[in-house]
């Protein structure tokens, strides 16, 4: 479902449907934005961004079906960038990926500032929108 939105603001995709797999996933290829959905088979969404700190600064915007406040400032507090509560509308997903990314120097760097060029944000499956998990930047689109 979010590729489909991703995909004509000028993302490409890729996609994990599980915490560990997502976790190799960024380890090989440097990306640019996470998505992260909490609540992902094997590791919790929570146990996968503190994994990612342990490794990375990439930009990290949660998803999660639970929006108490408890679970956002956790998240938050664990290194999120942002957080979203599902249902949530595709273009206020968007404008927040774009705000973070507008907040992080070095476009197209990626997480690993390797300055490959492309960049991608990823996100790491879930219950909504299972087995997505990544949405690259083409290189040649201005994200503003």
């Amino acid at each position: 479902m979010l590729k489909e939105y991703l995909e004509p603001e000028g993302f490409l995709t890729s996609t994990a449907g599980s915490g560990p797999e997502g976790l190799e996933q960024l380890a090989k290829v440097p990306v640019d934005l996470v998505i992260l959905d909490v609540m992902l088979p094997q590791l919790s969404g929570f146990e996968v961004l503190r994994r990612i700190r342990a490794f990375s600064r990439v930009p990290v915007i949660m998803l999660t079906a639970r929006g108490e406040e408890v679970d956002r400032i956790v998240g938050l507090e664990m290194g999120a960038d942002d957080y979203l509560a599902k249902p949530f509308s595709p273009r206020e997903l968007v404008a927040r990926i774009r705000a973070v990314m507008r907040r992080v120097p070095g476009e197209g760097a990626g997480a690993a500032g390797n300055g490959s060029g492309c960049g991608f944000g990823a996100h790491l499956g879930g219950t909504a929108d299972p087995g997505t998990a990544g949405a690259r930047r083409h290189a040649h689109r201005n994200a503003g």
